[in-house]
């Protein structure tokens, strides 16, 4: 299986890599959009600040790129700030419009102990994508988690899993259609993050 990892210049794109070869999946890094059109599934990571990766992606000419990959049903992962690129805007640093593919707005913790959101956290699911139906859950479900901003206002058929935070709802994975987010690191969330991952894929597969 091939799987393009969407290199807009602001993503830890080694650690995502990494994990995908582990996984057995040949793996292209970049942004050349007619090379990552021969990907079976895409991958869209992130690290840094919405206004900047919404910039780069314009830059890059990646946003129409990425309309048309959800017109044609590919597969794609955003992770992190990547699954925040794909909401309808974002307060951090300045009012910024997203991707637009997720229903919602990306907002700043408030009214709990610590900024960033660091560590690990438990996923209770909301609902059961068909690429988590093919075999039982693990009980363990603690993923890990590095951010400041946050899912507000989503809509409710669109949140497959979330987290609790000192009272704040975080959405974990959302889901619109062949598109997916993760808020959390499955990369670097050990035995279930690892699952999670393999279980994307397993659905690609059927996707394919």
């Amino acid at each position: 299986m091939k799987i393009g990892v969407i290199d807009y210049g602001m993503g830890n794109l080694f650690s995502v890599e990494q994990a995908l070869k582990r996984l057995n999946c040949e793996v292209v890094v970049t942004s050349d959009v007619a090379e990552l059109r021969t990907a079976d599934a895409l991958v869209l990571p992130g690290v840094g600040a919405f206004p900047d990766a919404m910039k780069r992606l314009q830059e890059t000419n990646l946003i129409p790129f990425l309309y048309e990959m959800k017109e044609v049903n590919k597969p794609l992962l955003g992770i992190c700030l990547g699954m925040q690129l794909l909401f309808e805007e974002s307060e951090e640093v300045a009012l910024t419009k997203g991707v637009g593919i997720f229903k919602g707005r990306i907002e700043r913790f408030h009214d709990v102990s610590r900024i960033p959101h660091m560590g690990w956290n438990e996923l209770e699911l909301a609902q059961v994508p068909n690429w988590l139906k093919s075999e039982a859950t693990p009980t363990d479900k603690f993923v890990y988690f590095v951010h400041s901003f946050y899912a507000a206002n989503i809509a409710k058929e669109q949140l497959v899993a979330c987290a609790d935070y000192e009272g704040v709802q975080v959405p974990g994975i959302v889901a619109n259609g062949t598109f997916t987010g993760m808020q959390f690191h499955p990369e670097k969330s050990g035995q279930f993050g690892v699952y999670l991952l393999a279980q994307w894929l397993k659905g690609v597969t059927v996707t394919c």
